[in-house]
């Protein structure tokens, strides 16, 4: 897809920096993250706002895309050590070991609100009855998944968070930061920068 074709054009540009002209570049590439203030329109964020409100939580297709999912601290950590010990010139991909379909994901979200949002909007019985099958979308990819192995053994990387853990911390981010997740949907978030005068 258009979208594939794009991160691999980006990593090919700067390897090809690196050779031509010796640019110190190292190239990371990584699986589906999630976790805080990941924007709403993202498929987790999206099902966890959409439940608390009473609406459809469309999935693309059957919703048996398989995604890796990595926890954004898990990420942010990988990073710091790839910046601070990764090799010149190498490619580490980052990978969170949690590979799921987008139903999986999407029922274990249903699942955890039933137990942490018990009261659900007017007229819900249970959550995984907003779960909507909506046309899939071009050239949409059945599976990401990803190599980590160079990282765990080269710089001796593993995620810390396991797919249950961090989807349980994230949902309760979420429902403790409903102010954060209104402001960024409203249109009153204008990409200030916090701290200036």
């Amino acid at each position: 897809s258009p979208y594939s074709a794009s991160k691999a054009s980006s990593d090919h540009l700067v390897r090809a920096w690196n050779r031509t002209y010796n640019l110190p570049t190292i190239v990371t590439n990584c699986s589906n993250n999630y976790g805080p203030f990941q924007f709403p329109e993202k498929l987790i964020p999206l099902v966890i706002l959409n439940a608390m409100q009473g609406k459809l939580l469309p999935l693309y297709g059957k919703g048996h895309q398989i995604r890796d999912w990595l926890y954004v601290e898990d990420h942010a950590r990988a990073l710091v050590l790839v910046a601070t010990r990764g090799k010149i010139s190498e490619t580490y991909n980052i990978g969170g070991h949690n590979e799921k379909q987008n139903i999986e994901v999407v029922h274990i979200i249903c699942d955890l609100l039933e137990e942490l949002a018990p009261h659900k909007p007017e007229g819900i019985s249970q959550y995984k009855d907003l779960i909507a099958f909506v046309a899939d979308r071009a050239g949409h990819d059945l599976r990401y998944s990803i190599d980590a192995s160079k990282i765990a053994k080269d710089l001796y990387w593993q995620p810390i968070e396991t797919f249950e853990s961090g989807i349980k911390k994230t949902v309760l981010w979420y429902l403790e930061n409903q102010d954060w997740c209104q402001h960024v949907q409203d249109g009153s978030y204008q990409r200030e920068r916090k701290g200036q005068v």
